[in-house]
């Protein structure tokens, strides 16, 4: 099999390296979650960049390109633990493209690609725990549609956003609808994330909705299954660019007169590091290559990659904070900031518990002496 990248797919990241390296430093993140986490301009400069459009369809205005695209572009984010949720719009792009009616992406798809305009997908409840049939949300028929009543969790930028992708239950099964900011009945409690990210408790009572699908459990599966394959390969440039910072210091860092890279027993632990980075690239580019897979691969493919890399993450940024030392921890420094962007991912999409549970699920009619 050939992994090597295609000169646009190189071209596509060092574009997005170059942004990163020279546009969203240490200390313009640092102002950004001081400022609330989340930073129109700056996810106004992705757009300029062509990445809000990268799942729409060329015809809607987009640059219809496909996953691994999206892995290369999330990989570079990663490493400079980019905050605005560009992985958003990414899924927005591709479940409206895939499920919407002509008007809907008539109406949304060019916006999208064009970063005017923010959709995200509001689908955790409290006590659902990554379950996506779990849902208490409802929705009723109105006189111009329909109408939802719902509380949502954790909503990435839930704030800031213009539009949401609400699943809830129609005539008993689930269905994704589209709910606009400006509707009567939503109200938006906005916080910081662990991260230093945005997000923010949905509460929608009876407004105003469009019908993406009736087919909402199809839907929203795919949904969570692009937002795997990105988070995977967000968490992939997190883990590569913490692991480089982890031996620069431990090649300046001296303790009884020589640099503690010295040490064989540290310089194990970082090839260990080493050893948990390259098992979460190589799951990173399965779930990317398995993405446009039929459903039930897809799925048993995402779970498998997020377990892996939710085991790496904790690995890699536990071993970068115990080999920093108390500095490690310190808001000041950056390695912290890696730390808890690993630990956010791990819980993102679901935590590697409940991937290694749907893992297992997967393989009880092959696993055992006798399948």
């Amino acid at each position: 099999m050939d992994f090597d990248f295609t000169d646009e797919q190189e071209q596509l990241r060092d574009a997005v390296r170059k942004w990163v390296a020279k546009g969203y430093d240490f200390e313009r993140r640092r102002s950004i979650t001081r400022a609330g986490g989340f930073s129109r301009e700056a996810y106004g400069q992705l757009a300029e960049l062509g990445l809000t459009g990268l799942y729409v369809p060329e015809a809607d205005g987009g640059l219809g390109m496909g996953p691994v695209e999206g892995m290369v572009v999330m990989e570079e984010l990663g490493r400079g633990i980019v905050l605005e949720p560009l992985v958003q719009a990414l899924i927005a792009g591709a479940v409206l493209a895939g499920y919407a009616d002509a008007e809907i992406k008539s109406d949304w798809l060019a916006q999208i690609a064009s970063g005017e305009r923010l959709v995200v997908l509001a689908y955790q409840e409290r006590g659902a725990r990554y379950q996506l049939e779990d849902c208490k949300a409802k929705s009723a028929v109105t006189p111009s549609g329909w109408s939802l009543t719902a509380t949502k969790s954790i909503v990435a930028a839930g704030d800031h956003a213009d539009a949401f992708m609400v699943p809830a239950m129609l005539e008993g099964q689930l269905a994704l609808f589209l709910v606009e900011r400006a509707a009567t009945g939503l109200a938006t409690n906005g916080y910081l994330t662990q991260d230093g990210a945005r997000a923010a408790e949905l509460t929608l009572t009876n407004a105003p909705a469009r019908l993406i699908t009736r087919d909402g459990l199809t839907a929203l599966q795919h949904a969570q299954d692009i937002g795997i394959a990105c988070s995977c390969a967000e968490a992939v440039g997190v883990m590569d660019s913490t692991l480089a910072i982890t031996v620069d210091y431990m090649n300046t860092r001296k303790q009884f007169g020589v640099a503690i890279s010295s040490f064989q027993a540290l310089r194990h632990r970082v090839a260990d590091m080493k050893m948990q980075l390259e098992l979460a690239r190589s799951m990173s580019y399965y779930a990317s290559l398995k993405l446009n897979a039929p459903p039930q691969e897809r799925r048993s493919a995402m779970a498998r990659a997020k377990y892996q890399l939710g085991n790496s993450m904790r690995f890699v940024g536990q071993q970068a904070v115990q080999l920093h030392g108390g500095i490690g921890v310190t808001d000041e420094y950056i390695v912290s900031h890696y730390f808890k962007k690993l630990t956010q991912l791990e819980m993102s999409f679901g935590d590697s518990l409940h991937h290694l549970g749907e893992v297992s699920a997967r393989m009880q009619d092959t696993a055992g002496v006798f399948a």
